[in-house]
């Protein structure tokens, strides 16, 4: 599992299970999985269920709904035999924002890492399978094929595969100091890195550069990858970068932003210890993760 140096795991990365791609053209060999040894991830619409010991809940195909469609999540090897995963896709996606659900946060930070992978790559796959039954070409129905990693249309052939929207998500840095912003509608105290989609044609560097003015008026060079992170709210991937800044004049956006500082390292390690002067992201959020690995590079 990649992370940033003594920064920690990343959440929703280390998923226990091999995908088998090799399976999923294959319609006779998925049948041959679906037998009695399958498991089905037991969930209540979009969240899942947990076991006694706060495990995800497994059940049998045969708990599946009648009508319901199956996507193949891959093959469980971790107790040395061979077992199918699947999960059904429920009749709506999730259109709630996930600062909506309490019960996704405390999730989040309590399920196993390996339970939390596993979940949040079925709750994307499953989410895009509810929102696109129907042709984004011509309108007609599509049907689940590939074991649930493509939906066919059968009105004019064409073919859809499920979506990831890259996003990426930055420290910049200048003499010392980071910059943290508060979106619009944060909780007051609350800062992070400040983050973006990636438009079309343009590079992961471009999107930070042009992230960063856009939000704070302040222009960066030197762009680095550090780690990403899948997130599946509903698809996407955030992708952490380190940049330096040019100067620390700030000109914020305030259609998106509430708040944009910057703090010196000794305020970030005391705020990522729950007593500096913002509320740090949480542990399973990657902009924490960047946050540690920023003061191990600093030290």
């Amino acid at each position: 599992m990649l992370s940033p140096p003594n920064a920690g795991p990343i959440a929703f990365s280390g998923s226990p299970l091999d995908r088998a791609d090799n399976l999923r053209a294959d319609p006779d060999a998925l049948a041959g999985l679906m037998n009695w040894k399958a498991r089905l991830l037991a969930l209540d619409e979009m969240m899942p269920d947990l076991d006694d010991t706060g495990r995800l809940a497994w059940g049998t195909l045969a708990d599946a709904p009648e009508d319901a469609e199956l996507v193949f999540l891959g093959i469980d090897r971790s107790d040395g035999g061979e077992k199918a995963c699947f999960a059904a896709v429920p009749k709506e996606g999730d259109a709630k924002p996930r600062m909506a659900n309490p019960r996704l946060w405390s999730l989040m930070a309590t399920l196993d890492p390996g339970d939390l992978a596993l979940y949040g790559g079925a709750r994307s796959l499953i989410d895009w399978h509810a929102r696109h039954r129907h042709c984004a070409a011509c309108g007609g129905d599509t049907h689940i094929a590939k074991g649930g990693w493509q939906r066919d249309c059968g009105s004019c052939d064409a073919q859809h595969f499920p979506r990831t929207d890259p996003v990426t998500i930055m420290l910049a840095e200048y003499e010392g100091r980071l910059m943290l912003g508060r979106g619009k509608g944060w909780p007051e105290g609350a800062f992070s890195a400040l983050a973006g989609f990636v438009e079309p044609g343009e590079t992961i560097e471009e999107a930070v550069a042009r992230e960063v003015f856009e939000e704070s008026g302040v222009r960066v060079r030197d762009v680095s990858y550090v780690a990403s992170q899948p997130w599946p709210f509903p698809s996407q991937l955030m992708i952490g970068c380190h940049s330096y800044a040019d100067d620390d004049a700030l000109v914020i956006d305030e259609t998106e932003m509430a708040e944009i500082r910057w703090f010196t390292r000794h305020e970030v390690v005391a705020s990522l210890a729950g007593d500096g002067p913002f509320r740090a992201p949480p542990p399973h959020a990657i902009a924490s993760n960047l946050m540690k690995w920023w003061l191990e590079k600093t030290a």
